[in-house]
């Protein structure tokens, strides 16, 4: 049966969250979901969409998903394509389908003029990293500490004043 890669649409988000907390729970995150259907609509279609989503569609089932957006290198000075994820369900992995997505990313990328595409994989993923391997993809080596400023840390920097001391500016 074949695989058809398709764009999210507003119909579709309740298939997508779905999607979502299966991934999450094959991650062993399921307790991070937080998200809403109206948290995915308005990332994907609000005012301002922030990212954009595609599903893989196999004779009417919804077998997968794959959530992108872009980010910009100041020091390469363009723009690539960020993959937050890809997911597709166990009972037809390796019968194509995350190829089909990387494929559809590729295109995309190209046709925006984007220079590469960049994801994350969980370290313990060795059947994920074995296949972007034989795609041809390298570890980023770059060196660098990913942080993320959450809650309310995130709240209170946001608030003037209110830290305890000034954090000293970044080089």
């Amino acid at each position: 049966m074949s695989i058809t890669i398709c764009s999210v649409q507003p119909k579709d988000l309740s298939c997508l969250l779905q999607l979502i907390r299966q991934l999450a729970e094959y991650e062993r995150r399921l307790e991070q979901v937080v998200a809403k259907e109206a948290d995915l609509e308005r990332a994907l279609f609000g005012e301002r969409p922030v990212a954009e989503a595609l599903l893989a569609w196999r004779g009417g089932q919804a077998v997968g998903y794959a959530l992108f957006y872009p980010v910009f290198s100041t020091f390469r000075g363009r723009a690539a394509l960020y993959i937050e994820d890809v997911y597709v369900v166990p009972e037809v992995r390796g019968q194509g389908v995350g190829l089909a997505f990387m494929r559809t990313l590729a295109r995309i990328a190209r046709q925006r003029g984007y220079d590469r595409i960049e994801w994350s994989v969980l370290e313990w993923n060795a059947p994920a990293i074995e296949f972007y391997k034989k795609l041809g993809a390298v570890p980023k080596e770059t060196g660098w500490v990913g942080y993320m400023l959450t809650g309310s840390a995130l709240e209170a920097l946001a608030d003037d004043g209110t830290r305890d001391s000034e954090p000293a500016e970044p080089a």
